[in-house]
């Protein structure tokens, strides 16, 4: 039996990246993402992403609130129990293999001064 989990998006980064660095010297950078629907008026998909090691380092460095950039990776669901109701939460993140950086550095230069991401 076949199966196969791939999520391939390109959108713009909702807030700055954060970071963190482990014991074992590996990195987590997380970060949401807002993908455009094909009709103008529909508001955008906001996606959870997470980059580990390398890749997560580089897109600490170099990518910013409002920049577009593309991932592809695979779709997972991280579950826990919440503490005050102790029901089962959930939710899915994009675990990135891949990332992308698209667009110009005038396109950043104008996307900093429109900060609402609904506009796009």
């Amino acid at each position: 039996m076949l199966t196969l989990n791939c999520v391939n998006l390109i959108g713009r980064v909702g807030a700055n990246i954060e970071i963190r660095f482990f014991e074992s010297g590996s990195a987590k950078a997380t970060l949401s993402l807002a993908v455009r629907r094909r009709a103008k008026d529909a508001p955008p998909d906001w996606f959870n992403i997470e980059l580990w090691g390398k890749t997560a380092e580089i897109a600490a460095n170099y990518v910013r609130k409002g920049d577009q950039i593309g991932v592809s990776g695979y779709l997972k669901i991280e579950t826990w129990n919440d503490c005050t109701t102790d029901a089962l939460r959930s939710k899915p993140i994009v675990n990135a293999n891949q990332l992308h950086l698209l667009g110009s550095k005038q396109d950043r230069l104008q996307v900093e001064d429109n900060t609402n991401l609904d506009t796009f």
